[in-house]
Order: structure tokens, then sequence, then C-alpha cells
């Protein structure tokens, strides 16, 4: 599970990638049981916004998604992502497993010694939390309601993505 801002701007660059089978835009971290959006947006219930990705190791590694996720995040901005702010944007990678934290802390660590951005590494690895998926309307989102979604990525992602990955 990779969190870095809006659910809805993870979607489409993780759906595109050869080997990624499914994303789910959902809500992880939190205190509360089954949370809605509505709470989630209230920033009392803990959850920040993720998506879980199942993929076909045989085609994609763990390490090449994890590699790819540095490029569609700003790993030095632990407030959140580009024009989502707070807690529950905030940019993590919650690990299942002793495999998945030790290849994303080498990883994060890769990053920040590669002197690749000014500021430090900030994005947190975590144990995964109880995920739940987000409301059917929040899924694909990028498909079902693509003026919205250019709206939202007129935000700064895909220039941010640009200026730092794409010389």
């Amino acid at each position: 599970m990779f969190a870095g801002g809006c659910f809805w701007c993870m979607v489409e660059p993780f759906d595109t990638v050869d080997g990624v089978e499914k994303v789910v835009s959902g809500y992880t971290g939190g205190h509360v049981a089954n949370p809605t959006y509505e709470q989630v947006c209230t920033g009392t219930t803990g959850h920040t916004e993720a998506v879980k990705i199942t993929y076909d190791p045989s085609k994609i590694s763990y390490e090449k998604l994890l590699d790819y996720y540095w490029q569609v995040t700003d790993p030095t901005d632990a407030m959140g992502q580009f024009q989502d702010r707070g807690d529950n944007y905030r940019p993590v990678i919650f690990y299942n497993s002793e495999m998945q934290k030790e290849a994303a802390e080498e990883s994060k660590q890769r990053l920040a010694d590669s002197g690749f951005f000014d500021k430090p590494i900030v994005t947190q690895i975590e144990k995964d939390k109880p995920f739940y998926p987000a409301e059917e309307y929040h899924q694909n989102f990028y498909k079902k309601n693509p003026e919205r979604y250019a709206l939202e990525e007129a935000g700064g992602r895909a220039d941010y993505i640009k200026k730092h990955w794409n010389k």
C-alpha cells in the first residue's frame, strides 16, 4: 500500500504500470473501522488516503514499484502532497512483510544518498494496518470523472514529475 496525496491521483500512475493487476483507493492507518470519505476528510480518524496495489511479481518486482512510487510523489513533503494538505495526505509506504520493510528502507536510503533532492526524504515507512476500500465513486476516478481528475492533477503533481524525473 502506498500513500502520496489524494488517492484519485495515485491510481492512474500505478494503473498504467505493466504487471500491476489492480489498484484500489482506500483508507488505512486510522483508529475508526470502516470510515467514510466524509469522516476521513475531517482529519479525526487517523486515516491516510492510500492505494492498495495487487501486482504480478513475475512481471514487476516490489522494488520496481518502490522506484516508481518515488517518482509520482514528493518524498520531501511530510504534510501532504501538492495541493492536498494535511495528515490524511502524507506520503507513506505501508509494508506487509519484513521483506517489504527492508526493501522500502533500502530504497528510501538509496534515494536519500543519491543527492537528487536538496531536502531530506521524509516519507514514512509503516507496518500496514487494516485497509478499507473507499466508496465506489472514488474507484478509478480518473476514468469516471476525467474533467474533475484533470483539475486535481493541475495541483502540481504532473509539473513536479516533469521537473524532477523527466530530465
